[in-house]
Parts: C-alpha cells; structure tokens; sequence
C-alpha cells in the first residue's frame, strides 16, 4: 500500500509489518492538484511519455486514474509542482516499479495518515480452503484462456493460408486466361497471313501461347488441389476455436459464480464489477466518514485474519493538523502517530450487514480491502480499475481539466449513497 501525504509531499510504503519504504514528492501544483481519494495501480509502464503534455518523459509511470494521474519519476523541486501526477525521484520510482503489482492500493491523503491494526466482528475471515479453491477456478479460466488464445490465432494463421491459396488460384486463372486470348489472336493471324513468313510468325505465337496456356492449367490444377486441404484445415481451426472460446467463457462465468456466491455489496475483484447489494446504515442522516480496511496477513493458521484502516477526512486545508479522526497526528519527530481507531469501529457498527453478505468471509484473503465512504464512487471507476472515492472536499484541479479516457466503455454513475465497497 502506498500513501501520499499532499501536506507532507511524502510517500510512504506499507507492507503487512509496517511501513518499509519513503521518499519525497511533487503532488500537483494550484489549480492542478493532485486528488485527494483512494485508487489503485492500474497500468505500469516502464517507459512512458505523456500524450497531453509535450510528450513528456514519465519514467516507471504508475498509473491510477484513466484521465491520466499517475506516478512515476520526476524532477522534485521540493513543493507542488506537476500537472496533477505524483513525481517521485528516479532511482525511488524505479526501485518502487520492482516491487509494486497491479492492484495495489494507493492513498492520496490531504494530510499525513497511517495505517492502524484494528479488530471487528464485522471484517470478515477466511474460510480454510476457499482460497485454494478460488485458485483453481483462477488457473483454470487462465488455462482455457491461454488455449482459446492459440486456437485464434491458429484460426487466423489457417485463413491466411487459406486465403493466399485462394490468391494464387486467381492468379493463374487471370494468366491463363490472357493466354487464352492471345492463342486466339494468333490463331486469327495464321487465318489472315498471306506470306510463309507470316505464317511462321503467327504458328510459332499460336504454339507458345498454347504451351503457356497448359503450363498454367497444370499450376491452376495444383493450387485447386492445394487449397482443399487448407480450407478444411480453416474450418477445423474455426471449430476450434469457437469451441475453445465457449470453454473460456464458461470457465470465465464459473469463475465469476464463485466470486458472485462470496463476494457481494459493490464488489469488484482483478478489476471488474461482481455484484452489488444494498446494505442498511443506522442513523443515515449522520455523516459516516471515509475508511479503507485491508487485510494485512493470516493469523493462526488459515483461520483468522490480521486487519488494519486507514481513516480519511475531506474539507481539511493542507497545512491544518491532522487529529484523531483522520487516523494519525504528527509525533515529536514528524511521524504520523496512530490513534485508536474509533470512528471506523463506529462505521463498522453502523452498518447493517445481510446474511447472505457474510458469505464473503469465506474468500477473505491478504489484500482484500473493504472501503465505508459517504463519498459516492467517482465516475473513474469503471472497466479496468478498482474502487475510485475522491475526497468532495479538496481541490481536485489536477483531475477536474481532464478528459476521462475508460479502458473501456461501461464505467458508474451512481447516487450518493453511504454504502460499502469490497474488493
């Protein structure tokens, strides 16, 4: 997990122990601020240059946002700077660019924040034995994909064969046929010569012309017989890989039923929507706050779980000191220091969860996270991302001027609703 503090222009990497990695940054500068919110890495790129800004150099680019915010290496100037991406310094954005994956969360925080170990009944554990079987259906929708994939493109090599038989076939038919014709041509000139020599003359094209004439009908004869065989291969390859794509989908679908059994409430899972159900919120017209739960690592054996929140606030200038509610205060020495975590517990206790949502502690894993927010999902959440919350209260220049660029054409439009998100 990353977290970037925009008051601290700090980046802070987490793993299950702690945070283990920090840096400084240059968020986006007035009028083209970075958004405070919760993403996650999307694309990485280790060599990239920007398509809106002059073709810029943007190296081990992570990005979170399909309308372009990112990070990745830049110049640090030692305030905000960019046009709304995170720059982060070269040798750190490379050595990030290693250990990062698709997936990971990232923090943008108006202010410092740091992750706090928390315990719930409400946040789920694991079911022994679900995540084996998730990796199976995993690796057999990857499998099924991988042989669809070769039968498609067996399918398009066997059309290309196919089709260049065919290409020859017209090709010879097209030369045989100007033979043809100019054995008639010569054939009136041997009618019309009057003199021996014309004669010869009109003989000796007539017989060419004849020769040439055979030559290609014995060409035309082997494509034909050439072009059976690959057309039979085309229709077997075709019937290949029709079938291999039923198999994927429906291994895709199988997938998509177990995740769709255990993981219900606006879940999304490797980037793509699930199920979404309502749940009940006690006293919905109090404001709930924003909170990022991720579980951290098993506990005592498969059957527990280790969870930790991180609590954000909006409407917070940058330069205000961050206090308990915001999940953090600054110690002696400019380190975020935890605070018990009572307002994400009091979210927790708030909500109302159906029976039939529980099913998702059978699939709780490390990396799972569930998000509580009153902030609705923001339209950057869609086909290829995870969750997108932005914080209504900070600037969000960096992100408003940009053109939104979906990886693909579904994406949400939601009420503002207080209900949870799990991934």
């Amino acid at each position: 997990m990353a977290i970037v503090s925009l008051r601290d222009q700090r980046v802070t990497i987490y793993d299950a122990t702690g945070w283990i990695l920090r840096a400084p940054v240059s968020s986006g500068q007035k009028g083209r601020e970075t958004p405070a919110g919760i993403f996650s890495v999307i694309q990485k790129e280790a060599e990239h240059y920007s398509n809106l800004y002059d073709d810029a150099y943007m190296p081990h680019m992570q990005r979170i946002t399909w309308s372009g915010i990112a990070l990745h290496g830049g110049p640090l100037p030692g305030y905000p700077a960019s046009h709304g991406c995170i720059r982060l310094p070269y040798d750190f954005a490379a050595r990030l660019f290693d250990l990062t994956r698709l997936g990971m969360r990232v923090i943008v925080a108006p202010t410092d924040v740091t992750p706090i170990e928390i315990a719930h009944p409400a946040l789920f554990m694991p079911k022994p034995g679900a995540d084996a079987l998730a990796a199976v259906r995993a690796a057999e929708a990857e499998d099924v994909a991988s042989k669809a994939a070769t039968a498609r493109h067996a399918a398009v090599t066997a059309s290309r064969d196919a089709a260049q038989a065919r290409m020859a076939i017209r090709v010879s038919e097209n030369l045989k046929r100007r033979m043809e014709e100019q054995v008639a041509v010569a054939e009136k000139a041997l009618a019309s010569a009057v003199s021996d020599k014309q004669k010869e003359r009109a003989t000796e094209a007539r017989a060419k012309a004849a020769a040439r004439v055979e030559e290609l009908q014995a060409k035309l004869a082997a494509a034909n017989a050439e072009l059976q065989p690959k057309l039979d291969a085309l229709a077997a390859a075709r019937e290949f890989a029709n079938t291999a794509e039923a198999a994927r989908i429906a291994a895709v679908q199988a997938a998509r039923e177990l995740a769709r059994a255990l993981q219900p409430v606006y879940g999304r899972r490797a980037f793509e929507p699930i199920l979404e159900i309502s749940v009940a919120i006690q006293e919905p017209e109090r404001p709930i706050g924003t909170h990022v739960f991720t579980a951290t690592e098993r506990t005592n054996g498969e059957t527990g779980m280790r969870w930790s929140v991180i609590s954000l606030e909006s409407g917070r200038a940058h330069g205000d000191v961050v206090d308990g509610r915001a999940g953090a205060s600054r110690g002696s020495e400019g380190e975020p220091t935890a605070k018990e975590p009572s307002d994400a517990k009091t979210a927790l206790d708030r909500i109302v969860i159906p029976p039939e949502v529980l099913r998702i502690a059978e699939m709780a894993s490390p990396r799972s996270s569930l998000i509580i927010s009153d902030e609705e999902l923001s339209r950057e959440t869609g086909k290829g991302t995870d969750f997108v919350v932005l914080l209504s209260g900070e600037p969000q220049g960096g992100i408003a001027g940009r053109r939104y660029r979906p990886a693909g054409e579904v994406w949400y439009q939601r009420p503002r609703f207080r209900l949870p998100f799990w991934r």
